[in-house]
């Protein structure tokens, strides 16, 4: 009987989380594909089962189609942004010599990641305003007014101002991260390579890029996986407008099943997105697996 007991020990203690777990993540997951088969209001409770018609809508809808095009170009965006471009700003932060102004730099940078989503949407919101935002006024001021314009209140600029403010928000983050990472590169391999006249630049593409290779995949399927579950953002800024240009996976399931009570195709819309962000966990434990393997 001990031994019974000392096999089935390590599950006992795993049993609450795992019962956590159930409740509060797989039985919604389960329900939420269940009500994604019907039709249903969520103020009277009453729903008729109508099964994949919410999903033969949905691809037939252009404003999802549209929400799609918009959470991808959002991920490519951010990943060309905090990916890429927080190494290179972490990289040439760590070669700068004086530790003051390095730990000044670092501070710069993140302090935009220190402050809330929804605040730093407001920010922009005033900094965008057509009228009085600082953006067009600096335009005006430096002879560009031709340059100014409604920012989120025209369909050719809404989503990339949107984009701006969310990547100057989460930059910093990203190159903390990569910082660490490349406080990790033995010191001697730059020591070494200044020393056979290696400039900066190859410097930065022979050892830094390969060197911090794993936390860059890390770092891109994390920040792939964000941009499709982007909410506060739109929401705060535009709400999905102006003639929903900005809408994203998050807001139109929002605006479905919160505004329009169409609460089975809200659930479908979610479906879509567990599907999409399951597929980069799976392709990111599959790809850690294999760097483990390489390693």
């Amino acid at each position: 009987m001990y031994s019974t007991f000392h096999k089935w020990r390590g599950s006992l203690w795993l049993a609450p989380a795992v019962l956590v777990l159930a409740a509060f993540v797989y039985l919604p997951l389960a329900q939420n594909f269940g009500y994604s088969t019907q039709r249903s209001d969520i103020f009277t409770g009453a729903s008729e089962f109508i099964g994949m018609r919410n999903f033969e809508v949905l691809l037939n809808d252009p404003i999802f189609w549209r929400s799609l095009f918009n959470n991808i170009l959002y991920a490519i965006v951010s990943v060309i942004c905090q990916v890429g471009g927080a190494l290179v700003v972490a990289a040439g932060v760590e070669s700068v010599r004086s530790s003051r102004l390095r730990n000044a730099l670092r501070v710069t940078y993140f302090i935009p990641s220190a402050i809330s989503i929804t605040v730093a949407g407001l920010l922009f919101y005033f900094i965008y305003e057509p009228n009085i935002g600082i953006l067009n006024s600096a335009l005006t001021a430096i002879g560009l007014e031709q340059w100014a314009q409604p920012w989120l209140g025209q369909q050719s600029t809404a989503m990339l101002s949107i984009i701006v403010m969310s990547q100057w928000q989460g930059f910093g983050y990203t190159a903390l991260l990569f910082t660490v990472a490349i406080q990790r590169i033995p010191t001697e391999l730059f020591e070494a390579a200044q020393l056979d006249g290696i400039g900066p630049i190859r410097r930065f593409i022979t050892i830094t890029v390969p060197l911090v290779r794993q936390m860059s995949g890390l770092l891109t399927i994390v920040t792939i996986s964000g941009a499709f579950q982007v909410f506060n953002e739109v929401m705060v800024m535009t709400s999905g407008g102006p003639s929903n240009s900005t809408q994203v996976l998050g807001t139109w399931l929002y605006r479905n099943g919160f505004v329009r009570n169409d609460f089975g195709y809200a659930a479908a819309i979610a479906t879509v997105i567990f599907i999409v962000t399951l597929g980069i966990g799976l392709f990111q434990l599959w790809y850690t697996r294999k760097r483990k393997v390489e390693l």
